[in-house]
């Protein structure tokens, strides 16, 4: 007799699980997320040897930590060397990538392109869920892409494309999308929390056995995460969001995980008619300042991952018509803005309380590191005393509750990079100051916020 399936329900924002249906989440206290799972009993005949996880079914060994073998991890290198920057390196074979964001940002654009640019050295299967194989061909006639080696096929059972891939043994495959890919043996539809789970772990199980480097595209939900249950992200290696604003042709490609490299890296690319273009100086995009240079503008060093990237911030303070002044940021934690607000009328004696603050990072980046803090101190000031900073000007630094300036991370490299664009000034921490100096540019080592003021 076939065995009776259990009914499971899976929280799909943490991926808790639970033996039926409640109205919360215990786990991450979300309201109605829990989803309904089918799952296949447990065998009644135990099974210590063996085990079967996503690597595939292997004999469990208890090894010593230093008999481990630590070579070096190999790696395929792509022409798109952002995406190599921010998967750490390269393509790592038998990892599997999950790659999200919104509709039309240029996910597939992105993924064709590489494919049809490696399919000229290893073998690569394109697996397309939505589009047709016309649509994908037209596509990449349009972008003028190498076609002549690359294989495509147009099917969502996971099972038959697992076989294909046995026939055509492809180094690199491409999964567009993880939502649309079904197994016969889940009754529930395809991009339900059962199907999304159950292809995604069978995939990962090839991708192990095979030495195959897969990746996964994902859809989005409203609030960015990419949809399915949030398990999906634990099973994959690496998880990277394609961002970009809609009025905007630019795109930022980050890492949010990844199992082979840093998470903090960042590229940058512009799509075109033919394309995603690489960004190679993603700082003279953000420095379009135009002109003329007004109150409220400041330019500031992130450091993004390996590299130092100059941005712009801009404030806007003016007086509230309301009893309730509002705090509005794009690109920075708005919580963060309240506590600076606080100690600029602590430490500094300035007062926002009845003017409305709107602070804003130009070009779309979103500030994550503290070394933004006394750059949006700078701007703030200077929109509310409408007084225009120098356009050679550079700040950076960390603010602590009692007004002092924190030193951040990499300070040298970020003097060296705002020197290379041409920027003269520099206000920065004092425990940032290089001994030797930089070549062509002045610099005011701050150690509290007063002391910036007094430069400004």
């Amino acid at each position: 007799m076939a065995k009776k399936l259990k009914t499971s329900y899976v929280c799909t924002e943490c991926g808790a699980n639970y033996n039926q249906w409640q109205g919360q989440c215990t786990a991450c206290f979300e309201w109605n997320v829990l989803k309904e799972f089918k799952v296949a009993p447990s065998s009644s005949t135990p099974t210590p040897v063996r085990s079967k996880g996503y690597s595939g079914e292997s004999v469990s060994q208890v090894r010593s930590i230093d008999s481990i073998d630590l070579g070096e991890v190999p790696r395929i290198h792509s022409k798109q060397e952002e995406l190599n920057r921010v998967l750490g390196g390269g393509i790592v074979p038998g990892s599997v990538v999950l790659i999200g964001g919104d509709p039309g940002v240029g996910k597939s654009s992105l993924l064709l392109q590489v494919c049809c640019e490696l399919s000229e050295a290893i073998p690569v299967l394109y697996v397309t869920g939505e589009e047709s194989l016309q649509q994908v061909a037209m596509r990449a006639k349009r972008m003028e892409l190498p076609v002549k080696n690359l294989k495509l096929l147009a099917e969502t059972d996971v099972e038959s494309i697992v076989m294909a891939a046995n026939e055509e043994q492809p180094k690199v495959m491409v999964l567009d999308s993880i939502q649309t890919m079904q197994l016969a043996e889940i009754s529930s539809a395809a991009g339900g929390v059962s199907q999304v789970r159950e292809s995604a772990a069978y995939i990962t199980r090839y991708a192990k056995q095979n030495n195959v480097m897969i990746f996964l595209v994902g859809h989005v939900t409203k609030s960015g995460e990419v949809a399915g249950p949030r398990v999906l992200e634990h099973i994959v290696d690496t998880v990277i969001f394609l961002e970009g604003q809609s009025d905007s042709r630019f795109r930022t490609l980050r890492a949010i995980k990844n199992r082979f490299g840093a998470v903090n890296e960042l590229g940058v690319f512009a799509m075109t008619d033919k394309g995603m273009k690489q960004i190679r100086n993603p700082s003279a995009i953000f420095l379009s300042r135009g002109d003329g240079v007004s109150s409220g503008s400041v330019v500031m060093v992130v450091w993004e991952g390996s590299r130092p990237l100059l941005v712009e911030i801009q404030a806007l303070v003016d007086e509230s018509p309301y009893g309730a002044p509002r705090r509005v940021t794009v690109g920075l934690d708005n919580n963060r803005m309240a506590m600076l607000l606080a100690v600029l009328h602590r430490h500094a004696g300035i007062q926002a309380s009845d003017q409305d603050v709107y602070v804003n990072v130009v070009g779309g980046v979103k500030i994550t590191e503290t070394s933004a803090d006394l750059a949006v101190l700078a701007s703030i000031v200077s929109s509310l005393r409408n007084k225009v900073l120098p356009e050679d000007l550079i700040v950076f630094g960390e603010v602590g509750l009692s007004g002092e300036i924190r030193p951040v991370p990499s300070g040298q490299e970020r003097l060296f990079e705002a020197a290379k664009h041409g920027f003269k000034r520099a206000i920065i921490p004092a425990a940032n100051k290089p001994k030797g100096g930089v070549p062509g540019m002045k610099i005011f080592a701050v150690t509290n916020l007063q002391q910036a003021l007094e430069h400004l």
